[in-house]
């Protein structure tokens, strides 16, 4: 299940990084910015997560190399999905769920199928094709057993977002210690894509319903963003503290760790990515790593005690601080908050290396560390970023 579940979230990578963009033509041609209209089209792709996502899993899963028909394999899935859903009950919506059971159906039925022989007069759609007449078949059922069944679910997962919601910060506090904590096992993703795409209900102007916090901010939500402006803190303070604590704890080779830490730094700044300096303590310090994963919680539960929201995009850096200001509540704030945090950081970090002798890049036991260790280091994680 553990492995199953780190493909999973492996999987939901593939539709997730075409936020970025997506998310900054949005909010750069929104009104309020460069009004350009046509370039709100992008919107289009946050209202349609449940789709990316059911063909992202398809792919992800799918035992092929080619990913074309597994990919139409899991559009397919969900089309027929919503479709019969809407036929059947016209208030149902199963969001990102919807995405999920589709291309978890769809990976399934490529999986199982795609090797199957046909008679030669129908030869034509056998082999890798057959899926594609098979997913189409078992998903008119399963749109009508989720009919049936998903009013119940839905009912429960409303009650657990107004649960999360009524928690107020403690609530916040909670998402944002998991998000970090589960990141070594691949599964915070899971949680992240509900509560990014699936966490509340918003109707816009024009009468559209959207849910999930992402979503919901970037349309302009006025309660949407106490789940995301604590990343900001994390993203921006937190992680250069970190980095300039382990710098200047380091005994030795101290001008190389200062390189690697300075340009972690500065990418989790700039843009959100943490892991370049994460996985530096990770495996070294479980003891380092849960007190970033306390931080991360605090840092949201504070805001939300201080009524700041704040969202982003895709990642909390620099980037999507800037864009997305406009739309946040007391989101200047942030500066100063953060600086505390820099500091709680600073002096944790520091005080924990030093006195337990953290074994970590700079003062390692013996002559371990290379130049051509830390350049296999930067090859291994350059391709490991997440989203918070």
């Amino acid at each position: 299940m553990k492995h199953f579940l780190q493909l999973l979230g492996k999987s939901l990578l593939i539709p997730i990084t075409v936020l970025p963009i997506a998310g900054l033509l949005l909010r750069l041609s929104a009104e309020d910015m460069l009004n350009i209209p046509l370039f709100q089209a992008s919107g289009v792709i946050l209202n349609n997560m449940d789709v990316l996502i059911s063909i992202g899993i398809a792919m992800g899963l799918a035992n092929a190399k080619n990913k074309g028909i597994p990919a139409l394999t899991g559009y397919l899935a969900i089309a027929v999905l919503k479709e019969g859903l809407g036929i059947m009950n016209p208030e149902l919506d199963m969001s990102v769920f919807g995405g999920v059971i589709a291309g978890l159906m769809a990976a399934f039925i490529f999986n199982k199928f795609q090797h199957t022989q046909l008679p030669s007069m129908f030869s034509f759609f056998g082999g890798e094709k057959f899926p594609i007449t098979m997913i189409v078949l078992i998903m008119i059922p399963v749109a009508g057993l989720f009919s049936v069944v998903w009013p119940y679910a839905q009912a429960a997962i409303d009650a657990f977002s107004q649960t999360l919601v009524g928690l107020g910060a403690f609530g916040v506090f909670v998402f944002g210690f998991l998000n970090r904590f589960l990141l070594p096992f691949g599964l915070h993703h899971v949680m992240n894509t509900y509560v990014y795409f699936g966490l509340g209900r918003y109707k816009t102007a024009s009468g559209e319903a959207l849910t999930g916090e992402i979503t919901r901010f970037l349309n302009g939500d006025p309660t949407a963003g106490y789940f995301l402006g604590g990343f900001f803190i994390t993203m921006m303070f937190g992680i250069p503290a970190i980095a300039l604590a382990i710098s200047q704890a380091a005994r030795k080779r101290k001008k190389e760790t200062k390189a690697l830490m300075s340009s972690g730094a500065a990418t989790s700044f700039i843009t959100g990515i943490t892991e370049p300096v994460e996985f530096t303590f990770l495996f070294t310090s479980p003891l380092l790593y849960f007190l970033h994963s306390i931080y991360t919680g605090l840092a949201g539960a504070v805001l939300c005690l201080l009524g700041i929201r704040h969202g982003f995009s895709w990642g909390a850096g620099a980037i999507d601080y800037m864009l997305n200001l406009n739309l946040s509540d007391g989101g200047l704030l942030i500066i100063p908050v953060g600086l505390a945090f820099f500091a709680l950081y600073y002096v944790t970090f520091y005080f924990v290396i030093t006195k337990r002798n953290v074994p970590l890049i700079g003062r390692e036991q013996g002559n371990t560390w290379r130049k051509s260790a830390a350049s296999d280091y930067g090859c291994r994680h350059s391709q490991a970023y997440r989203r918070p």
